[in-house]
């Protein structure tokens, strides 16, 4: 199944990006989702071949926010892709059926029809504001996260739900119980003083907490 914890990056420039990347993968994250919005695709595609590389490494999960094309090109494991990106069904036939594809989502509306339309994963948010992301959708809360959980435990819809959006260390607890499978981070990895120390304690939350519940 998939980690827990999934780094989103952060970086002005493709060398800031590879050594947020290198640094957190080295801390011991397993998955990276390369997040890199204004950069010329040439420069992408070689950015995503170099931390393909590194992943490889590490034996870690890499996908690429909203460049299906790139995830293709590439050949990496998948692609993320916001509610204004190209459509999951449109994604799926273009990378094949083995390539995760995950979906932004914000209310309960967006998580079904992700799911309807075939997604590997969801993620929900945001959790409280955060200055990681353009155009932020309306803030959840812990208690809008439960209620669309709640609602899918209702209606017996399974997929893996990651929470986002300006998560830290204190809030894991309380948004596992609501059932979500696990959290993406970006801000609190990026900007750590020990990348180790923060993602050595995330999963230990992240699981230790998940097989207490």
């Amino acid at each position: 199944m998939y980690s827990k914890l999934q780094y989103i990056s952060q970086g002005s420039t493709p060398e800031e990006q590879f050594n947020n990347i290198n640094s957190t993968l080295d801390a011991g994250c397993k998955w990276i989702q390369l997040r890199f919005k204004n950069c010329e695709k040439k420069q992408l595609i070689n950015l995503t071949e170099k931390i393909k590389k590194l992943c490889s490494l590490y034996n870690s999960t890499l996908i690429i926010n909203d460049n299906v094309d790139i995830a293709k090109i590439a050949d990496i494991h998948g692609v993320h892709l916001g509610l204004k990106d190209m459509p999951i069904t449109t994604a799926r036939e273009i990378l094949g059926e083995d390539k995760i594809i995950g979906g932004t989502a914000n209310t309960i509306t967006d998580v079904l029809t992700r799911i309807n339309e075939g997604c590997n994963y969801i993620g929900l948010g945001p959790y409280r504001f955060t200055t990681t992301k353009e155009k932020l959708s309306p803030v959840l809360g812990l208690d809008g996260i439960n209620r669309i959980m709640n609602t899918l435990t209702i209606e017996q819809r399974n997929v893996p739900v990651y929470a986002i959006g300006g998560i830290q260390h204190g809030d894991i607890d309380d948004i596992l119980k609501t059932g979500v499978y696990g959290v993406a981070i970006s801000g609190l990895i990026t900007l750590g003083k020990d990348k180790k120390e923060t993602i050595e304690k995330l999963n230990s939350l992240l699981y230790e907490t998940s097989t207490t519940k």
